[in-house]
């Protein structure tokens, strides 16, 4: 059974950082494309950054781009979303999900807020 559980969110003052996680079961990490969303107050859900499999490579939604950073940990089956230089508008519920077959997984989410 596929789970995921999210977790390392908080309070941070603006420019702050954090490191969130995404721990894995069911599957391994490494076979799998990783993705991290957010959701805002009142707004959709949006995509932030994704990790493949073969390579690793990496993509990033504009605003995110020289700021977040995501990691894999085969060895704990866990996926990592390093947030630096934090902006107010980074504050969301933050999400991984996973693809397998035609269904997506969530965790249940991880609550970042980005206040002075």
């Amino acid at each position: 059974q596929v789970q995921l559980v999210e977790s390392g969110g908080g309070l941070v003052q603006p420019g702050g950082s954090l490191r969130l996680s995404c721990a894995a079961s069911g599957f391994t990490v490494s076979s799998a494309a990783m993705n991290w969303y957010r959701q805002a107050p009142g707004k959709e859900r949006e995509w932030v950054v994704s990790i493949t499999t073969v390579g690793g490579r990496t993509n990033f939604y504009d605003s995110v781009k020289g700021r977040f950073t995501i990691s894999r940990d085969n060895a704990k089956n866990t996926v990592y979303l390093q947030m630096n230089s934090l902006k107010p508008e980074d504050t969301a519920v933050y999400y991984c999900k996973v693809r397998k077959g035609s269904i997506d997984y969530w965790g249940q989410g991880t609550q970042v807020t980005v206040s002075s």
